[in-house]
């Protein structure tokens, strides 16, 4: 799969552009702010119908504009396909796959998978596990269509069982086969998406090491471990022993929305120990596992974004990076930097050929 050409209209702080992209590797270059990031935030857009950074979708148009328009080409298992967002100020956003609109926007995601690396990934480390959830759900919902599904309902049943401990604590009146009917609906959407969770990570790990110790050449012990209250309890044993804890903070405190992935570095936690450059070589090696695990359950290659991707990065991590993605048969790739020559210099070294794209101010052109 890839993408052939975007077309913008008013998006962030585009006007206009107009853009056609090679198989391999394609670069953005240019200033802070000029807005190469808004490129592969659109780039995303077609792929999983929302932006990488902010959910509000109004806050993409551009400013003093009352809409804004995403149109792109892929090649995707030897078909052309046309997909198209479109966002007015005050409406539903609309999404087309080849003119004809969906349903629901979940139908989308997964048939043009995208694995983004940025900066701002650093939220997966240092915030809550809200983050490390949303990042496993993301990489399982692009491979597994009723997965999107279960979370969803599962959110629901949440969200009403919450709402029923609220209105317990307000009335002082307990019914407890009402709230039975509850657990049982949360029990049993909650347990498939723990097995789905279990699967995926027996899987994801190994990728993620292998991963790791390529691009630090085995110079560091790190893990990753799930964590769930279900893997030591059931799920319906944990409701019945936390229903008092839960009366009294009006909110469910057990279950699979408490997941977590655990990183460690030399067995310490890695928020806390692990340097700016250790970090990021995690995190990398997460995103890599994600495509790897994508390529493998989809039977093609994802798109690969690469955001600021040099920053924070030593010569050496950053040329296995880039040896790795180059020659490991990634498929098509798109990347920002601030540094034309630097990333002329870096792919003449491994002899890669590129694509480059200079950004100046809401304007891009082939360089």
């Amino acid at each position: 799969m890839w993408l052939k050409n975007i077309t913008l209209l008013n998006f962030k702080n585009y006007a206009d552009a107009d853009l056609h992209f090679s198989k391999t590797v394609n670069v953005f270059v240019g200033n802070n702010g000029a807005g190469k990031t808004n490129l592969l935030d659109a780039i995303h857009y077609l792929c999983l119908c929302k932006s990488y950074f902010n959910p509000i979708d109004s806050q993409q148009i551009k400013t003093a504009e009352e809409l804004f328009l995403i149109q792109g080409d892929f090649h995707r298992q030897e078909k052309n396909e046309k997909i198209t967002c479109g966002v007015k100020k005050n409406q539903k956003k609309q999404f087309k796959r080849n003119k004809k609109e969906y349903d629901k926007l979940a139908s989308h995601i997964g048939l043009f998978p995208l694995v983004m690396i940025s900066p701002y990934d650093v939220n997966i480390i240092m915030d809550g596990s809200e983050e490390r959830r949303r990042f496993m759900d993301n990489v399982i919902s692009q491979t597994d269509a009723a997965y999107l599904d279960e979370l969803m309902v599962y959110n629901r049943h949440l969200l009403n069982r919450n709402a029923l401990l609220k209105q317990i604590a307000l009335t002082r009146r307990y019914d407890p086969s009402l709230l039975e009917i509850f657990n049982e609906q949360l029990v049993a959407c909650g347990n498939r998406i723990f097995e789905k969770r279990k699967l995926f990570m027996q899987d994801y790990i190994e990728l993620f090491n292998t991963y790791y110790q390529f691009l630090t050449e085995d110079a560091e012990t790190v893990d990753l471990t799930y964590q769930s209250q279900l893997n030591d309890t059931s799920f319906d044993t944990l409701l019945s022993s936390s229903i008092e804890k839960d009366k009294i903070l009006e909110r469910t405190t057990t279950g699979i929305h408490k997941d977590d992935l655990i990183f460690s570095l030399r067995e310490m936690p890695l928020k806390k120990f692990g340097s700016q450059g250790q970090q990021k070589s995690f995190l990398i090696a997460l995103k890599l596992a994600q495509y790897a695990y994508v390529e493998k359950y989809k039977g093609f290659k994802p798109l690969l974004l690469l955001d600021d991707i040099f920053d924070k990065l030593d010569d050496r991590r950053m040329h296995k990076l880039m040896e790795m993605v180059s020659h490991h048969d990634f498929g098509q790739i798109f990347i920002t930097d601030t540094g034309k020559e630097r990333v002329i210099n870096i792919f003449n070294e491994i002899k890669v050929p590129l694509t480059l794209f200079e950004v100046n101010n809401g304007g891009v052109q082939h360089a």
